[in-house]
């Protein structure tokens, strides 16, 4: 198993250890729709939240994890911008951490939450249709060919949001979430690209980009059912 997914797995076991008998664990059905990218679809099992403890009646710490197939994300601090992701496809494993202001009612509760996130995208894969296109408009060429090569890395950022849930039977409940997230990872970019100007000339450039992020920014919707009510 890659070492930077262990460490997430690890950090979620240490996090859930203490937990699991403090907060009830969901299982949701969760979307994420980035921005300038493709939307998401969950893998089973799809993702576990709601692991946490209670501070006291009013403020909780949560955590838990999401596996996502992520259609593409795209790629920040370059030159050559584009609308349309850059990677992908991929499959990302996403852990959050927050901080959960709790209002519950006798069969509902409204949270609001915040706090930290980590992520890693495995298998990794780089989009050349839409770079090659990027590229072209960019520098305003007729035709554009990279060879690229990049590193993956863990990803960190910040999310906020609301969730409601509310008992359906005493055994379990439904919840619905939506969070804004705010990351990126690292992506270091090197290479080069060939290209055909307006006057029909061959250009040849070195494309070395170390700032090279990939964003993941976006809204993260969640469907859930809490297994043993609220």
């Amino acid at each position: 198993m890659n070492f930077k997914i262990r460490k997430l797995l690890v950090c979620l076991a240490i996090l859930s250890s203490f937990a699991l008998s403090a907060q009830q664990v969901g299982l949701s059905f969760s979307y994420f729709v980035p921005r300038n990218g493709y939307f998401s679809i969950p893998v089973s099992p799809f993702s576990i939240r709601g692991l946490g403890v209670d501070l006291n009646k009013y403020v909780a710490l949560e955590t838990g994890a999401s596996l996502y197939r992520m259609g593409g994300l795209n790629i920040i601090q370059v030159p050559f911008k584009s609308k349309k992701p850059m990677t992908g496809p991929s499959f990302t494993l996403f852990v959050p951490a927050e901080l959960v202001l709790q209002f519950k009612g006798k069969h509902a509760e409204f949270d609001v939450k915040g706090g930290g996130f980590a992520f890693y995208s495995m298998w990794q894969k780089l989009n050349y249709g839409n770079i090659d296109r990027a590229i072209r408009e960019t520098e305003n060429w007729i035709l554009a060919n990279s060879d690229l090569t990049f590193k993956n890395n863990l990803g960190y950022g910040y999310h906020a949001g609301v969730e409601l849930s509310f008992d359906v039977t005493r055994q379990w409940g439904l919840s619905f979430e939506i969070n804004y997230l705010m990351g990126s990872s690292k992506i270091p970019l090197q290479g080069s690209v060939t290209g055909v100007d307006l006057n029909g000339q061959i250009i040849t450039q070195d494309i070395n980009e170390p700032k090279a992020k990939v964003d993941f920014t976006g809204l993260e919707f969640s469907i859930g059912i809490n297994l043993s009510g609220r």
